[in-house]
């Protein structure tokens, strides 16, 4: 394994004084691949802005705006993150919540539900084939 060395030490991330954090599950087990752009822009809003309870009070008005979403891919990108249980939400109080992994319950990332939005990973893929049809084809 090769050694890993600072690039930039000057700029080496430190914790903030205000309370934010993403956790490493996101990507583990992976919601990455569940859920939506939009209901991801919405989970990284509400882990950054929340309390130390993670609480949050931001207006759709808000919300909307900050994310350049409409009022139907904010109330969509919300039940992607209510379906996974990452959020509770009583308009207009959200709160970002802890991860719990019951692998009962939890689907298994090679067979996504009926209906599930398209992995992030084949979003991309389709976007860079797009982009250039020569590559792989």
């Amino acid at each position: 394994m090769p050694i890993k060395r600072l690039l930039c030490p000057q700029r080496l991330r430190r914790i903030p004084r205000q309370f934010s954090w993403i956790d490493q599950r996101l990507v583990r087990e992976h919601y990455l691949e569940r859920l939506s752009c939009e209901a991801l822009a919405l989970y990284l809003l509400l882990v950054t802005v929340a309390d130390a309870q993670g609480l949050s009070y931001y207006s759709d008005r808000t919300v909307c705006r900050l994310l350049s979403l409409s009022g139907q891919a904010l109330d969509e990108a919300r039940s992607g993150l209510l379906c996974a249980g990452l959020i509770a939400y009583r308009a207009p109080l959200y709160q970002v919540l802890a991860f719990e992994y019951d692998p009962i319950s939890t689907p298994s990332p090679s067979a996504p539900p009926k209906g599930a939005p398209e992995p992030i990973r084949t979003a991309l893929a389709r976007w860079q084939r797009q982009r250039d049809p020569t590559e792989g084809g």
